[in-house]
């Protein structure tokens, strides 16, 4: 009796790539990690998010506007001015320095609207409740991030290292435990960008299917009117407007990207007139059923405001809608008038290179600290760096990758558009604006797309399932170590995130540019 053949020993797989097809072909492992690889990751994620949410016990940076005015909007219906010692008084309860006349406030109410429903839940004196809902958002996030990688590379390895990556990254934990907007924005963002993706996946095969059934050329394509997705989108974004005005990028940007793809479907159906099918009999349908659940949510986050008499510029014409309008205006032009100076402004040429995170909260002296008689506690938005410059450096080689399929006319994956187009939106226009004022922390945005570019790109270093054992290993390895290194640096860095009290040669020693103190 003859022994069975084997593969040669440089194309039999790797025990890691035994183990991995064991659980993903057999299909009970495969509906176990289907749902057990999320929860981990959001429970894991959950966990740095939300222990020990209420430290510090005082209104940190922004908290101060943002935190106030959602308790205001919560008993109110509007925003209200404070009067003097509010933040010390809201600290311990207190909100009689609230009063009745209106204030004058530059974001829309939806953010802080959900920041007054953890202050419902526990009361205003709560510092861990005005947290509650940027934390189980940003809990959230890390879910989504995880969904989206999954529809990008149908790949459990990949979803779980992007989910793993943004669980574990320091601005993005950051702006889970303090009350600002920026990481309600990502969460709405992001799942705006999970239902394109949705979308794509039920509609491109319906588009494409028009090549198989037609018997030669088409002048014109299907118009689809049934885009539930497409809907969803429209609201998600809409949402993300209503936190930030900065939302209203990402609802236009993938707004393009909807016709863009649209288009191209149409050219791989054989669709003779693919551009003029795309922009103008299918455009205004998906205009309309993008565009109008956005607007509905927009102006339906503005419902205190219209049912009460007290909001700013409320009076300003009987018609609400009139008068809502001469408020934006007012809006806008305090945003496009925003040049005054602030020591931790940072212009968006900066964001890439890292150079002026902001300090959200320095704490006091404490001769307790491990014997030492220098203590800090400190909050700083510094991202996990490894994770930050490696997402940088990959969405620049995702570029290059797209730009020479380009001028070279060949096909590139489709799913290195996803964190392109998400970049554009959340960090191009801020560089139209050079002059105003900006913060770091704002790139709170942006990070699930540098983290979904890193993935793509660790995914093209692991090599392809059919590349030689050596390739494979070699490539497998790199992933390995970049993995290890950034849990080590979040671990290193995690102490500068919560505001633990360390000795100041310790916290010292995370200062690694100028600009970071």
């Amino acid at each position: 009796m003859t022994a069975p053949l084997l593969p040669p020993v440089a194309e039999r797989p790797t025990s890691w790539e035994r183990t991995r097809d064991a659980w993903i072909l057999d299909p009970r492992r495969r509906r176990l990690l289907s749902w057990l690889a999320p929860t981990l990751l959001t429970v894991f994620a959950g966990l740095l998010r939300l222990i020990g949410l209420g430290h510090p016990h005082t209104l940190a940076f922004d908290e101060t506007y943002y935190v106030k005015d959602a308790w205001s909007l919560w008993v109110q219906g509007y925003e209200g001015t404070w009067g003097d010692g509010a933040n010390e008084l809201f600290a311990a309860g207190d909100t009689s320095a609230l009063e009745t006349d209106t204030s004058f406030v530059v974001h829309p109410p939806l953010g802080k609207w959900l920041i007054a429903l953890g202050m419902a839940l526990t009361g205003q004196g709560s510092s861990a409740g005005w947290r509650l809902a940027t934390a189980v958002l940003g809990t959230l996030t890390v879910l989504l991030v995880y969904l989206v990688a999954k529809e990008l590379t149908r790949s459990y390895t990949a979803a779980i290292l992007a989910g793993l990556f943004v669980a574990v990254d320091g601005l993005a934990i950051v702006l889970s435990r303090i009350a600002l907007l920026d990481g309600i924005l990502t969460f709405f963002i992001m799942l705006g960008v999970l239902f394109v993706l949705f979308d794509r996946r039920r509609t491109m095969p319906v588009l494409e299917a028009v090549a198989t059934v037609s018997d030669g050329p088409r002048m014109w394509g299907r118009v689809l009117w049934r885009r539930p997705w497409i809907l969803a989108a429209g609201a998600a974004f809409g949402a993300a407007t209503a936190v930030k005005w900065s939302g209203l990028y990402a609802l236009a940007v993938f707004g393009l990207y909807l016709v863009i793809t649209d288009a191209l479907a149409r050219r791989r159906a054989g669709i003779v007139l693919w551009p003029t099918d795309a922009a103008f009999r299918q455009g205004p349908v998906t205009f309309l059923i993008y565009m109008l659940p956005a607007l509905a949510v927009y102006l339906a986050s503005w419902t205190g405001w219209f049912v009460t008499r007290g909001g700013y510029d409320r009076s300003s014409d009987p018609n609400p809608l009139v008068a809502l309008w001469n408020y934006h205006e007012a809006i806008m032009a305090f945003h496009v008038g925003l040049t005054s100076g602030h020591p931790y402004a940072s212009p968006a040429w900066q964001w890439p290179l890292l150079l002026r995170p902001t300090a959200v909260w320095v704490g006091g002296k404490d001769e307790t600290c491990l014997g030492s008689d220098h203590c800090i506690a400190a909050i700083s938005s510094i991202p996990n760096p490894l994770i930050w410059y490696l997402g940088v450096a990959a969405a620049l080689y995702l570029l290059f990758r797209f730009v020479r399929g380009l001028g070279d006319g060949r096909y590139m994956p489709w799913s290195y558009a996803i964190p392109l187009v998400g970049l554009a939106a959340t960090f191009l226009p801020w560089m139209l604006v050079p002059q105003r004022t900006i913060f770091q922390f704002y790139t709170v945005t942006m990070v699930p797309f540098l983290i979904l570019a890193l993935v793509l790109a660790l995914r093209d270093i692991a090599g392809p399932r059919d590349a030689p054992r050596d390739r494979r290993l070699a490539g497998q390895r790199t992933v390995l170590i970049v993995v290890v290194l950034i849990m080590l640096v979040s671990a290193f860095f995690s102490p500068v995130w919560v505001g633990l009290t360390v000795p100041y040669d310790f916290w010292l020693s995370h200062i690694w540019l100028p600009g970071w103190v």
